[in-house]
Parts: C-alpha cells; structure tokens; sequence
C-alpha cells in the first residue's frame, strides 16, 4: 500500500465517502504499521483508535472481522437508525446505541448484528420513506409515524 499513490487508492475505494481523505489515512496506516507495529494490525481497540481515521466504528469493525474478536458491536448509520427506529433502544451516538445494543442482545448475536442490519437499513429500512409494507418485522417495530412510509 505504502508504495501506491492516495489517487489510485482513492480510485480504488470510490464508492466510500470521503474517499480522498481516507485513501490518505490507509497510505499513512501502512506505513505506521510497518514501522511501529511489525507490520500486524494492532490487537486492541485502544491501539487501532491511536490510528489516522481510526474511530470507535472502524476499530470495532477490525476487532470483529479481522480478529474475531465477539466483545463489540460496529455500529455504523444503519445499526444506529434501525433499532432506534425499531424502539428497542432510545440512543443518539454509535456509542451509546452499542453499550445499549450489549445491554439487550445476546452475545451470540453480536457478531452479526452489523451485517444484518447494515443490508436491513440498505434495503428496507431506509433513512427516507423506508418500506414498511416489505418489512419482515413490521408487526414488532414501535416505530410510531409511518405515515411517510412506502
């Protein structure tokens, strides 16, 4: 990576927002990982987060796909607008919907919790006029105005 330009990762992760910016902070996370790390992705939520661009989403993503690690919930729009919208959780902040996500779904679940909802909110469930009428689990969401839905 340390040895590609940021235009041609860019090109590489265009359908990503900010692309430019995080094509920079993959070419920057290479080389501190060579450098610093032996060339391994850090184990630890605190260590990834010490890296460019690396917030709470991002570290979770990596300690749950890349290490297997099932202590976290990556929470991204789609995990922070679906169970809210759902009103299993009243939350505002990615980290305030995964500690209150840990409080009421098992364990178990953690892991794929992202995945699912991520293609749910994509699909369904969507930030505007989501598809109610399609919704699998339209008959438990507590969602109270659906009056703007499709």
């Amino acid at each position: 990576m340390i040895k590609l330009n940021e235009n041609y990762i860019g090109k590489l992760i265009l359908p990503a927002n900010y692309y430019k910016t995080k094509a920079k902070n993959i070419k920057e996370i290479s080389k501190i990982l060579i450098n610093e790390y032996n060339s391994k992705v850090p184990e630890t939520r605190e260590e990834l987060m010490k890296l460019p661009g690396v917030g709470p989403k991002t570290s979770a993503i990596v300690m749950t796909y890349g290490h297997f690690n099932k202590d976290y919930i990556p929470v991204d729009t789609h995990v922070n607008r679906v169970p809210n919208r759902l009103g299993w959780i009243k939350t505002k902040t990615p980290e305030e919907t995964e500690k209150a996500l840990m409080k009421i779904i098992p364990r178990k679940y953690w892991q794929m919790l992202n995945n699912n909802f991520v293609t749910f909110g994509q699909n369904i469930c969507v930030p505007v006029s989501p598809y109610c009428s399609k919704c699998p689990v339209r008959k438990y969401c507590k969602r109270i105005n659906v009056k703007h839905s499709r």
